[in-house]
């Protein structure tokens, strides 16, 4: 049911045109992954997500796990009929909520301020797995590597993610260490479980190690020993994109380059640009989608605020030529205003637009692959 081909390689870089086929249809690679973490992309429903032609849906199972409850989904037939989405979805095994809550993001941890972030969340980490309160009702959870696989598999999602731990940025080679072997070890459990009844469901191994490149190297050369359907990347991949890039740089080449491979958490232009000749395949992210909320528009020059008083007479579309149900229906001045009273409308109409823009970003980017040009 899960396959991936390789349907062209760039002369000129690692970047590849693939399709990936799963049980509700194929995904183009490369391609972006948008961020649905309740089922659904913030201010639009899956019928018109579906219309602007994303292909890959990420929910979280961390979110669905505590509401509605995974019981309640498997009822509705899956997360497909639950939420009224054709096309394929990926879940993650809700760790990263779970150790964000405890470490708090990069950024955070920069700021200093990562270690207050989950205070009282995170009770219990150990062999077994992740005692946490949850964040509706402060009733206690535990998610170890199986239950994770148990929860995706009555969400049923096209492809899943064995469970893992996401260390903090600052951490010291030891814990690393320590860290990376538990990963491994519960990847390997979570692995078991779902080859207890596959389901057609495809499980993707999460390449850790931090910035550190040798516990890379070895995670790599681990998890490619076992019968893993794909290859996503996460952990913390650095405090900037110099960091990034030369891990992923020394990373994707040693992965099984005839499976497909996942940036998680990443998904901005700038690193798209430099990541896709590399070799990634997809990408996840929110931040076209955050960024519509807030007024940010992307266009082929650059990002522009909905907001600034230049666009209060400005009767043209966002960009010319642009094929979104926005540009094709409505004026940058109506959204200029939109944004300024305050109206939900606005955040709709900018995230079909930055949606549409992100899918059409991906195609052209295959087209160039092609060609040789990226």
């Amino acid at each position: 049911m899960f396959r991936f081909e390789i349907l062209h390689r760039s002369k000129i870089s690692r970047a590849r045109v693939g399709r990936i086929h799963t049980r509700h249809g194929v995904i183009d690679t490369p391609n972006f992954v948008a961020v649905g973490t309740n089922g659904t992309i913030k201010g639009l429903d899956n019928e018109t997500v579906d219309a602007i032609g994303l292909q890959l849906m990420f929910c979280n199972t961390y979110h669905l796990l505590l509401q509605p409850g995974t019981d309640v989904v498997q009822k509705a037939g899956g997360l497909h009929r639950f939420i009224n989405r054709k096309m394929p979805i990926i879940t993650d095994s809700g760790g990263f909520q779970v150790f964000s809550l405890a470490y708090g993001s990069v950024a955070d941890e920069l700021k200093s301020r990562g270690a207050k972030k989950g205070e009282g969340h995170v009770l219990k980490i150990n062999e077994e797995g992740v005692l946490f309160r949850s964040y509706r009702d402060g009733s206690k959870v535990l998610l170890t590597p199986e239950s994770s696989i148990t929860a995706q598999k009555a969400l049923g999602a096209d492809i899943i993610i064995p469970f893992d731990e996401l260390p903090p940025y600052h951490i010291d080679e030891s814990r690393l260490r320590s860290s990376l072997e538990r990963t491994h070890r519960w990847e390997k459990r979570s692995l078991e479980e779902h080859l207890k009844s596959p389901q057609g469901q495809a499980i993707y191994a999460v390449v850790h190690g931090g910035i550190d490149s040798e516990m890379r190297r070895q995670s790599c050369r681990f998890l490619a020993d076992l019968p893993f359907d794909g290859y996503a990347i996460g952990g913390s991949v650095g405090k900037n994109k110099e960091e990034m890039g030369a891990m992923l740089k020394d990373c994707v080449p040693r992965l099984p380059e005839e499976k497909p491979n996942h940036l998680l958490g990443i998904g901005d232009i700038p690193s798209l640009d430099a990541l896709v000749p590399l070799g990634i395949d997809t990408f996840d992210s929110s931040y076209p989608t955050r960024a519509a909320r807030h007024g940010l528009l992307m266009t082929q020059s650059g990002g522009i605020k909905a907001e600034k008083g230049e666009f209060k007479d400005f009767f043209g579309p966002i960009e010319e030529g642009c094929s979104c149900l926005t540009c094709k229906n409505f004026s940058l001045a109506y959204l200029h205003h939109l944004f300024k009273a305050r109206e939900l409308t606005a955040y709709t109409l900018a995230t079909v637009h930055n949606l549409t823009f992100m899918v059409e970003k991906m195609r052209k980017m295959r087209e160039a692959i092609a060609l040789s040009q990226i």
